[in-house]
C-alpha cells in the first residue's frame, strides 16, 4: 500500500510541476510576449543570428532537432512546453544566481552560454519550430547492450519497488514517446544522454525537476545505465 501510494504522489508531484509552469507560461504569454512564429523560430534555429552574436542551434542539434552527435541530445518533436521550460531554466538567474540547469559537477552547462542570449520570444519560436519536426526514427539511436535488457524493460514497465522507483513508463508512456506538454519523449533519444541527465539529477546539478531528482537519486549506476539503454531503443 504504501508502495502505491508513494507514486501516487509522485504522478501527483510531477502533475502539479508542470500544470504550475504552464500556467506560468500562459500568464506570461498573455503579458506581451507575441504568439510563437514557427518562420521565425526556423531561421533562428538553422542560422543563428549574426547580429547579436547567436550562433545556429542546428550547427550541434542537427537538421530541424535530428542530431548526430551523442552529447547534444535529438530535440526534433519534444513538447513545446518542455523545450521553452529547458531553455530558461539554462538562463543564469538574476543577482548573479547560477541556472537552475547545470552541467556536470555543478559547472555552468555549455548550453548556458547560448540560453543568456535569447529572448523569451526566441525561445518560443525555436520551442515551437521544433516541437513541429518530425524525428528520424529510421536514423535516431537505438538500444545496443543486450546484457542490460532485461534490467532496463523492468525498470521502465515496473520500476524498483524496494527503493521506490517508479515505472518510467508511467510518465514517459510505454513505448518513450512521453506525454505532450508534461514529460518529454525518450524513445530514438542517445542512451548516454539519457543516462547523463539522470546523473545529473541525481546529483543535483540538474535542479529543474526534484521529483526526478528524487527517483534518480534512489537508482545505481547499473540501474541508469541499463534503463537508459533500453529506454532509447524504444518506438
Amino acid at each position: 500500500m504504501k508502495h502505491v501510494l508513494s507514486r501516487i504522489l509522485i504522478t501527483s508531484g510531477l502533475l502539479l510541476s508542470c500544470s504550475l509552469f504552464t500556467g506560468a507560461h500562459a500568464a506570461e504569454s498573455g503579458s506581451g510576449v507575441a504568439k510563437p512564429d514557427m518562420a521565425a523560430g526556423q531561421k533562428l534555429y538553422t542560422d543563428g543570428d549574426a547580429t547579436r552574436g547567436i550562433v545556429s542551434c542546428a550547427s550541434c542539434h542537427g537538421a530541424a532537432g535530428n542530431s548526430s552527435i551523442p552529447a547534444n541530445p535529438n530535440l526534433a518533436d519534444l513538447p513545446y512546453e518542455y523545450i521553452v521550460k529547458q531553455l530558461h531554466d539554462f538562463k543564469p538567474r538574476p543577482d548573479n544566481q547560477p541556472a537552475i540547469r547545470l552541467g556536470a559537477g555543478g559547472a555552468p552547462s555549455v548550453m548556458t552560454t547560448f540560453a543568456a542570449q535569447l529572448t523569451d520570444q526566441d525561445i518560443q519560436n525555436v520551442a515551437y519550430y521544433l516541437s513541429t519536426q518530425p524525428l528520424a526514427y529510421d536514423t535516431a539511436p537505438t538500444a545496443t547492450k543486450e546484457d542490460t535488457a532485461e534490467r532496463g524493460q523492468q525498470i521502465w514497465r515496473g520500476g524498483i519497488a524496494d527503493r521506490r522507483v517508479p515505472a518510467c513508463a508511467g510518465c514517459h508512456s510505454p513505448n518513450g514517446a512521453g506525454i505532450p506538454a508534461e514529460y518529454p519523449r525518450l524513445a530514438g533519444q542517445f542512451p548516454g544522454y539519457i543516462e547523463e541527465q539522470l546523473r545529473l539529477f541525481r546529483s543535483g546539478a540538474r535542479g529543474n525537476n526534484l521529483i526526478m531528482h528524487e527517483i534518480a537519486d534512489r537508482m545505481s549506476d547499473r540501474d541508469i545505465a541499463a534503463v537508459a539503454d533500453y529506454a532509447a531503443g524504444l518506438r
